[in-house]
């Protein structure tokens, strides 16, 4: 039999010292060995307890969550899930710990007492996923880029590729990574769907934008599809693209989940397929669960192209996992050349031709321009 995943409880308030380790008391997969009121006590707790796992509050006197962070990705490295303030303060410091190398976070609810069960499965999945993973690699992006250095996005560029990426855990900073790597002048048009709450993803995008040289920002329904530039899919809204005689544009919608997910890849995925045929670029990276798979042989069966990120570049490896056993990923790529990966697709598409005016092709075959 298995041991259970052994889990570290950092947080300042009593009550949540209490609530968290009851949640997880409901698996018997997952033992709380200790908690710990502060960055001090916790460090001192992970030498003692030797957990496999810490869930960590950010906002604490003495040592705070950030610096403690920075400890134990420097002498321990071992994995963290923060469990967050769902204010824009709160957002703000999570990123900045997802940054940092945490693995992933959980937004506490405003009726702490009352709704922290609503979040108890997603917190087990998370520590065991955590358990199980590769942990966060960090990888080098650059500082905040100057206005000189940002080249704007030109509504009349052609945009050879509409990319459509899909991503979850760990998907922070591997985003970073990639998007930080094209340049300015990305013929494709990028659209990102990033499993992320409400109020995280405006900041997320703001914050990619500063260290990218594409533009980059939060979806709005009406957005133009814009080479060199990527839009981040908002919490809580599905992503989906129209072709319009004025322009390819973006839409938000508030239907259902899909694969328990709002926004879900799946969607996008399929939306661009069917809009954009052989135009469209699919890519899935590291990420718990399956979602996005379906849609990706749906790009694939339009004539799109289709790439998975590696097993060994990845955080989690499950959305691309199930997309490669479905047969669904036309290509394997690694984290570190996925942006070269992506530039060739759409340079080579661009001397192509492009993607044509609205109504001048067979978007459904995905025959020649579309």
């Amino acid at each position: 039999m298995t041991p259970p995943v052994r889990v570290l409880v950092v947080d300042d308030s009593a009550l949540m010292r209490k609530l968290i380790p009851q949640i997880l008391a409901t698996d018997s997969s997952i033992q709380v060995v200790g908690t710990a009121m502060d960055g001090n006590f916790g460090l001192k707790k992970i030498e003692d307890l030797k957990p496999q796992v810490v869930t960590l509050d950010l906002d604490m006197p003495g040592m705070g969550g950030l610096e403690m962070l920075k400890e134990i990705m420097r002498r321990h490295r071992i994995p963290v899930i923060v469990v967050s303030s769902h204010s824009t303060e709160g957002a703000s410091v999570t990123l900045q710990a997802l940054s940092m190398g945490a693995f992933d976070f959980v937004a506490k609810p405003n009726d702490v007492s009352a709704r922290m069960p609503q979040i108890a499965q997603e917190l087990i999945t998370k520590i065991k996923a955590a358990a199980q993973s590769r942990g966060v690699k960090m990888r080098p992006v650059p500082e905040t880029l100057t206005r000189a250095q940002k080249v704007l996005p030109d509504a009349s560029k052609l945009v050879s590729r509409v990319v459509a990426i899909g991503v979850s855990t760990g998907g922070p900073h591997a985003l970073q990574y990639v998007l930080s790597q094209l340049p300015g002048d990305f013929p494709g048009s990028i659209l990102v769907v990033q499993h992320m709450p409400e109020g995280f993803t405006e900041m997320f995008a703001r914050r990619l934008d500063e260290i990218c040289a594409i533009g980059i920002k939060e979806a709005q329904s009406g957005d133009r599809l814009l080479a060199g530039r990527a839009l981040i899919c908002p919490g809580s809204r599905h992503l989906k693209v129209k072709r319009l005689p004025l322009g390819d544009v973006a839409v938000l919608s508030d239907d259902p989940r899909v694969n328990g997910h709002r926004p879900s890849v799946d969607v996008l995925f399929r939306s661009v397929a069917e809009e954009f045929g052989s135009r469209s670029l699919a890519v899935l990276m590291t990420g718990m669960g399956d979602d996005g798979a379906q849609g990706m042989g749906e790009v694939k069966a339009a004539g799109g192209m289709t790439i998975a990120q590696s097993e060994d570049s990845c955080v989690v490896f499950g959305m691309p996992k199930a997309a490669i056993d479905r047969g669904y990923a036309v290509r394997v790529v690694g984290l570190e050349v996925l942006a070269n990966t992506l530039q060739a697709q759409c340079t080579v598409d661009r001397k192509n031709g492009g993607i044509s005016e609205p109504g001048t092709g067979d978007k459904a075959a995905g025959a020649g321009r579309i």
